[in-house]
């Protein structure tokens, strides 16, 4: 096991101490990290949501930028905005940056606010850099918008846009701890509330990089990288099973993206996995990640009480593994 390597799972070790019961979220976050990636996460409330992102933030020692989505929200809240001032008795417009100029960006409720300011993130998201009044200002290197949402069907919620759910490398679905997890989240808290002498030491952040330069090398054979084309066309192209219900479920398929962002997870899984090439495990132990914020269920599906995870799984039981 490589040094980088054994660097990252201290980085997970610590973020499971202080979120309990989420083992796959802090698994899910570290993937989209290494992956230069952004994550949505989607819960009711009290399901550790924000607390995972303040203490991936803690554990690298990275600037942490949070912004609470509101109905009266502006775009200029989030990029920053140009402020008139008076330099050498000169009047000039000096660009004050937003939240959006840290390392790691919390976008808490993102669904809370309308698409106008919602949007206002895709650049940034994209392309790592915002333009404001037509100048061009680049992010930090290394950037992450990890979004919050309750589920939509909650009051005062706006459905995020196609084109920026697309924009997601992964959306988490957390649910309630159970029992024993619930037990050690109390003692957990309890332990916070008294001040002690923290023995971890924060990640250097450029282990970051490395580690990314590590998965980029990361083998994929054809078979392995023809069943992931696959399970994506699957959702562009269900009638090609027609003894399978998911033509009455899909209404749109994934783009293009999604194949990009199921091969950088799967190879991201499998290094953290301690290999050194991909196979159909470390797909299948990703792709409802990737896939779930990706399709749009038609209406009868929808009606039926199908979930996108549901469809995933029939597709996952209709594509052969090569």
């Amino acid at each position: 096991m490589s040094d980088t390597l054994n660097i990252i799972k201290q980085l997970q070790g610590q973020m499971e101490k202080s979120v309990i019961g989420q083992k796959h979220m802090v698994k899910t976050l570290l993937i989209s990290l290494l992956t230069n990636g952004n994550v949505l996460l989607e819960g009711l409330p009290g399901t550790a949501k924000t607390r995972s992102i303040k203490a991936l933030a803690k554990a690298l020692s990275v600037d942490l930028g949070r912004v609470q989505f509101t109905p009266d929200l502006l775009p200029s809240d989030v990029t920053g905005t140009e402020v008139y001032q008076e330099v050498d008795g000169k009047p000039t417009l000096t660009f004050q940056p937003g939240p959006v100029f840290n390392n790691l960006l919390l976008a808490d409720e993102i669904n809370r606010s309308p698409a106008k300011v919602q949007a206002a993130l895709l650049e940034a998201m994209e392309e790592r850099q915002i333009t404001v009044a037509g100048k061009t200002h680049k992010l930090p290197e290394l950037f992450m918008v990890l979004a919050t949402q309750n589920p939509v069907e909650q009051e005062g919620t706006y459905p995020l846009p196609e084109a920026q759910m697309d924009r997601f490398l992964m959306k988490i679905n957390l649910d309630y701890p159970d029992k024993a997890a619930e037990a050690q989240i109390i003692k957990l808290v309890r332990g916070e509330e008294k001040p002690t002498q923290e023995s971890f030491e924060p990640i250097d952040p450029q282990c970051i990089f490395d580690a990314r330069e590590q998965v980029q090398d990361i083998y994929c054979g054809d078979a392995v990288l023809d069943y992931m084309v696959s399970v994506v066309i699957s959702t562009r192209e269900p009638q090609i099973y027609p003894d399978s219900p998911l033509s009455k479920w899909i209404r749109v398929g994934s783009s293009p993206r999604a194949s990009l962002a199921l091969d950088k997870s799967a190879r991201a899984m499998a290094w953290l996995n301690g290999k050194d090439f991909v196979d159909p495990d470390d797909i299948r132990q990703v792709v409802h990640a990737v896939l779930r914020h990706r399709l749009m269920l038609s209406y009868d599906a929808l009606a039926e009480g199908i979930t996108p995870d549901q469809v995933i799984d029939e597709i996952l039981k209709q594509v052969a593994v090569a």
